[in-house]
């Protein structure tokens, strides 16, 4: 009788489960024309509100790196020259007027615009091992073909054959 109502039970879960799964896997309607209207004014309130915000970050950087300038002949700091960055295609200026394509801009405003793109790990062109260090020999210690190095702990000394009490 109990191995029944055990079974029925079991019954009982898996009908639970397959319809919660019905359930969570219903196909919701697409949006309506006025929410995806919506949708897109939102992004495009949120992309202006971004592009804003930028901007403001781009002229307080400026001052702020303008301020640091103006001090440093007095306080006899070293002052290097800033680095030119060639403009990608249709970039902004702090200022907010757009640079002519193939200027040089620089500040942050380049900085932020200029693309940050790597196409392999440093030292290794293309993922691919150099031919130096593909012949280099390979030397571990663990393996005994390098001597030990500087920083290893000496061995402990051994203990004394005899303690001293008083």
């Amino acid at each position: 009788m109990i191995v029944k109502l055990i079974n029925k039970l079991k019954m009982a879960a898996v009908l639970a489960v397959l319809t919660l799964a019905g359930v969570a896997s219903a196909v919701l309607p697409p949006p309506t024309p006025a929410q995806v209207q919506a949708q897109v004014a939102k992004k495009a309130a949120a992309d202006a509100k971004a592009e804003q915000d930028k901007m403001l970050l781009l002229a307080k950087m400026d001052a702020l790196s303008n301020a640091w300038r103006g001090k440093a002949g007095a306080n006899g700091w070293t002052l290097n020259p800033q680095t030119a960055l060639p403009v990608p295609v249709a970039p902004v200026a702090a200022a907010g007027a757009p640079v002519a394509a193939g200027t040089v801009a620089t500040g942050a405003a380049a900085a932020l615009s200029a693309p940050a793109t790597q196409s392999a790990p440093s030292g290794q062109p293309a993922g691919v091992m150099t031919t130096t260090g593909a012949n280099a020999p390979i030397t571990s210690e663990k393996s005994g073909t390098a001597a030990p190095s500087a920083d290893v702990k000496p061995a402990p000394s051994p203990a004394p054959a005899t303690v001293k009490t008083r």
